[in-house]
């Protein structure tokens, strides 16, 4: 296996994917990373109980979200499983449901916060589980690009289109300068509602934070060409690009990526065909571009999940997306006779999202069970305000 050096794919690590790395505190950071008591041990052969008993003496009080992602172990005690957005709304239509308990990242949280009512309380079980994607676009480095859109003339032109995989810093940013939310699954018909928001020849789209889902829904879905996208790079000055190429562009794409996704290359898709022939290649539209362009299938989580099911019983795949749920699937799958591998030989968990383990989960419970309220997240409200109000305008889109 080739690997780039780090210089070749210009990665520049946060101080907060540093800080992650050990147990400090940082008191500017919009994470915590201490855990506020003891957890379980992990080799405590009573966690599964303990965390039952905790479910059950909560009751109708407790509602477990937990992401595709998340490990066997977690999944286990979800009430409702999905992708973020999916969660996010399901916790909202549980307005009995006092704590809300989001086996996810950190994101994602807060974006069932920002959906839930003042009565609901939400719980992340580990505050360090954040996204490396999110943590790629803080709220200073996108203002200072409004900035550079704005001196090169272009701000009134540039309607902003931000993935649901975004801070609620984020996310307020879009919605106040007129934009959208999307998901992988609708990220076609929210670049299409953008660029009728102005005249379409003079109308630009700032796509956050994933360069690899703007980029394929602008060439694959909308017939966009590469020379219509360019990537401001929020760790260079003016983002790398000059004001000819801002006001050239279509899309504007920001320098973001999911560790996860990112990893998958045509590489990978060829070695894979020529390992299992007839294999049918399906990822996730945060790949690369070269990724997608030769795969058989592409589509958001839930499509691949809906595609497996619908899959004939003998088929061949492989899946360029997160390890747990391939794993997951390929045992669900298995006795349909459809055999399913990890697009990459080699393997690959989303690191952030594991860190939520039954440890935590178990912890989490047990302290709701007992009246302490743990690792709340909680949106302020103007942010929050903002934040919703560009989630309402993807709910509107036709």
């Amino acid at each position: 296996m080739t690997t780039a050096h780090p210089s070749e794919l210009d990665i520049q690590p946060s101080p907060l994917a540093l800080l992650l790395l050990g147990r400090q505190a940082d008191p500017t950071s919009e994470r915590g990373v201490e855990c506020p008591g003891e957890l379980p041990s992990p080799s405590d052969p009573d966690l599964i109980e303990r965390a039952r008993a905790a479910k059950e003496k909560l009751g109708d009080k407790v509602f477990v979200l937990g992401h595709h992602y998340q490990r066997d172990e977690v999944i286990q005690f979800a009430d409702v499983t999905g992708d973020s957005f999916k969660l996010a709304r399901d916790a909202a239509a549980r307005p009995e449901a006092e704590y809300i308990v989001f086996c996810g990242v950190h994101f994602m949280a807060e974006s069932a916060d920002i959906l839930t009512s003042d009565a609901q309380q939400v719980v992340l079980p580990d505050l360090a589980a954040g996204c490396s994607m999110a943590d790629m676009a803080t709220a200073e480095q996108v203002a200072e690009c409004w900035d550079v859109l704005t001196e090169a003339g272009i701000a009134e032109q540039v309607v902003p289109v931000s993935y649901m995989n975004s801070s609620a810093d984020i996310k307020a940013f879009t919605g106040r300068h007129g934009g959208t939310i999307c998901t992988s699954s609708n990220a076609q018909r929210a670049l299409e509602w953008a660029f009728q928001q102005g005249e379409p020849s003079e109308t630009k789209v700032l796509f956050l934070p994933d360069q690899h889902l703007g980029r394929n829904t602008a060439v694959r879905d909308l017939g966009m060409s590469l020379a219509d996208c360019v990537v401001y790079n929020p760790h260079k000055p003016n983002g790398g690009l000059t004001a000819d190429e801002l006001r050239d562009a279509r899309m504007i794409l920001w320098r973001g990526h999911c560790s996860v996704h990112g990893r998958f290359s045509l590489e990978s898709v060829n070695e894979v065909r020529e390992r299992i022939p007839g294999v049918n290649v399906l990822v996730h539209p945060e790949c690369r571009h070269e990724v997608v362009a030769a795969a058989d299938h592409v589509g958001s989580t839930e499509y691949i999940i809906k595609a497996l099911e619908a899959a004939p019983a003998g088929s061949k795949w492989a899946v360029g997306t997160e390890l747990n749920l391939v794993r997951r699937l390929a045992n669900r799958f298995a006795p349909e006779g459809k055999e399913i591998v990890f697009l990459d030989r080699t393997v690959c968990f989303c690191s952030t999202m594991n860190r939520i383990d039954l440890p935590h989960l178990v912890w989490a419970l047990e302290s709701l069970a007992e009246g302490n309220l743990v690792n709340r997240i909680e949106v302020d409200k103007e942010t929050e305000a903002y934040a919703k109000l560009a989630l309402e305008r993807m709910l509107a889109l036709p």
